[in-house]
């Protein structure tokens, strides 16, 4: 009878132990990312549109799959693509209705392997245009080489009075510092109250830019990590695309990140996850600034 009751209970544990989905840490949250089947919901809609920034070699395509998933769940809808060329002019594709929609703006490079001084150059051209049509404000969403750029552009310009304030960042598998991994110097937990223990020329540029960046400005790191065992998503360092979570929140800006576990955390597949979308949407549509 010992025997049967010892079998049951160590089926049990087993079970659930491998139910479990998430892992919290001291201040890490990783998150499986098995495709979620629960719709998105926002309670509240405005007028903010939210910039997609794509990534190093990026297309229409880029985030194509995450726009649409969104607007097919009455999340937000996409009201323009902006297509900026290598000298700063702007091709215009659609019209913004200034409705309570969540608006959407997918901005595209023509030269898209460019590197992210002139990319932050071009988001500032976007950001002029945009306030010429008078939006006051907006978010940005960018994957890798345009969450990147984006933060360059914020630790270099700051809140500029030609362009419109940015409300929210959301950075998808960036490289902050570089391709620097550090994963077998420190803890991801160390590496979010002290910084990179090897520094990049990019991210000393950060550093050096950092009190540009308004403080009151959120920002969500989302990272990938393929399995256990690895220390990045295929591409891009966990401790890369974290790194400068430390910097930010010394800033006084609230911050927060989350770490994306398996096969769909691969580098390319971070924003075709439905689980990203979950987290994008509740910060950038649910959550006050």
């Amino acid at each position: 009878m010992k025997k049967y009751i010892v079998s049951i209970t160590l089926l049990l544990c087993l079970f659930f132990v491998s139910s479990c989905h998430s892992i919290t840490e001291k201040n890490t949250t990783k998150s499986s990312t098995n495709q979620s089947s629960s719709p998105l919901e926002t309670n509240s809609k405005d007028s903010t549109p939210t910039l997609f920034i794509h990534g190093y070699s990026g297309t229409i395509n880029s985030f194509g799959g995450m726009i649409d998933r969104f607007e097919k769940q009455q999340l937000a809808r996409k009201e323009l693509v902006i297509t900026v060329q290598p000298d700063s002019t702007l091709q215009i594709d659609g019209k913004l209705s200034n409705a309570r929609n969540n608006p959407m703006i997918q901005v595209l490079f023509a030269d898209n392997k460019n590197n992210e001084w002139n990319q932050s150059e071009w988001i500032y051209a976007v950001l002029r245009y945009l306030k010429t049509q008078n939006v006051e404000q907006v978010n940005i969403l960018g994957h890798s080489m345009g969450g990147v750029s984006s933060l360059r552009f914020l630790t270099t310009y700051g809140e500029p009075e030609d362009s419109p304030k940015i409300v929210k960042l959301v950075a998808i598998g960036s490289p902050f510092n570089d391709f620097i991994d550090t994963s077998d110097q420190q803890t991801i937990d160390e590496l979010l109250v002290n910084g990179p223990t090897q520094k990049s020329d990019r991210y000393i540029d950060y550093e050096n830019g950092i009190a540009n960046v308004p403080a009151s400005l959120p920002m969500l790191l989302l990272a990938g990590e393929l399995g256990a065992g690895t220390s990045d998503d295929g591409t891009v360092p966990l401790t890369s695309a974290l790194s400068v979570y430390s910097l930010v929140e010394k800033n006084g800006n609230p911050i927060r990140q989350s770490v994306f576990v398996g096969p769909n955390a691969q580098h390319s597949q971070l924003h075709e996850n439905t689980a990203v979308d979950q987290q994008v949407a509740q910060f950038l549509w649910e959550e006050k600034p």
